[in-house]
């Protein structure tokens, strides 16, 4: 991150505004991956499912969207679902007037659907395809956005590969090379990343590590990013996995992002996981990798955690001072609010 972005971030922190906005822009998804958090009982807090939310499509989505974000001003906006290729004609009108807005846009995806080559041309664009595993694994659980399908989708695409270890894949020695091998021969990659399954609190099944097979991940990612550049995971980053965030107040990714579901209206928290996320198993990659910078020493003991922390509560009194001062009162006190405004 360049030095005018933080300097970017922290003012639009202290201002009360999170620098970092995802949107599930479509609740509708052709695939039925297991464990998918998005369709997840808890993701909405329980009262009602993704599936059950209206969703919007043609003009009224792009200028509603655009909208939310003229309103938040984010420097990063995540655009996910659902799947949002689903909504790809939108997307074509979408990504142009974001990137005149000069804000960073992340398209995450199954990629069941052809990238568009045209979007190599954009500076701030990234396109996250979401694979679960080696083939085998993957096409049992991402039918129909199968190896062979996505391949073929992302042939004329520059992308990130992002994939989710689970309890499977952490028990079988040798994975993860083979996985990096794969993908490190294919020139559409710009990078992987590699995030932990985590789980809501009390969940169990296959997909949960252990905290031994944590640490042997932790140790084979150290070891891997050494061998394969294209494994875009810094060392500090990947030491997080050990420590995560105990709650989602003291994890800095939940804290500056804003997530917004289908209606566009529904807000997902605390993070992007919804429901009640067990933040002692937590592998997120954007959370570790926000711990790591929460944890990098700017003088003496002083860390850029510790300025974050204290940006953010300034900026949350100051959007709470301005919430009560922007909302109009009713009655005979309009008037005189009205010139008090004045």
């Amino acid at each position: 991150m360049k030095t005018s972005e933080v300097l970017n971030a922290w003012a639009g922190i202290l201002s009360g505004h999170k620098p970092s906005l995802s949107i599930e822009i479509t609740k509708e998804c052709p695939l039925r991956c297991p464990g998918c958090y998005a369709f997840d009982a808890a993701h909405l807090g329980g009262e009602t499912g993704l599936r059950q939310l209206s969703d919007f499509r043609g003009t009224e989505l792009v200028e509603k969207i655009l909208a939310i974000i003229d309103r938040e001003r984010p420097l990063h906006v995540s655009l996910v679902g659902g799947d949002p290729l689903v909504r790809y004609r939108e997307l074509e009108i979408l990504i142009p007037q974001i990137e005149a807005r000069g804000v960073h846009t992340q398209v995450v995806t199954s990629a069941f659907r052809v990238i568009p080559p045209e979007w190599k041309r954009f500076e701030h664009v990234n396109v996250v395809v979401s694979i679960d595993g080696l083939q085998p694994e993957h096409d049992e659980r991402r039918k129909p956005a199968t190896y062979e399908r996505i391949l073929k989708n992302i042939a004329d695409a520059n992308i990130t590969i992002h994939s989710t270890i689970t309890g499977n894949i952490a028990s079988r020695p040798g994975y993860l090379e083979e996985f990096l091998s794969f993908w490190s021969q294919r020139p559409q990659i710009r990078k992987v990343w590699f995030s932990l399954f985590t789980p809501q609190i009390g969940a169990t099944g296959p997909e949960i590590l252990s905290a031994e097979q944590r640490i042997t991940v932790t140790h084979e990612l150290l070891r891997l990013r050494e061998l394969y550049p294209i494994l875009d995971m810094h060392e500090s980053l990947i030491r997080e996995i050990l420590s995560p965030p105990k709650s989602p107040r003291d994890c800095i990714f939940a804290r500056t992002t804003h997530t917004i579901s289908a209606d566009l209206e529904t807000k997902i928290t605390p993070c992007q996981f919804g429901g009640e996320p067990d933040c002692s198993q937590c592998g997120c990659i954007a959370s570790m990798g926000l711990a790591a910078v929460g944890h990098h020493r700017v003088v003496g003991p002083l860390t850029a955690g510790h300025i974050f922390y204290a940006s953010d509560e300034i900026g949350r009194s100051f959007r709470n001072i301005k919430r009560a001062f922007t909302k109009r009162p009713a009655g005979p006190q309009a008037k005189a609010f009205k010139i008090l405004q004045n």
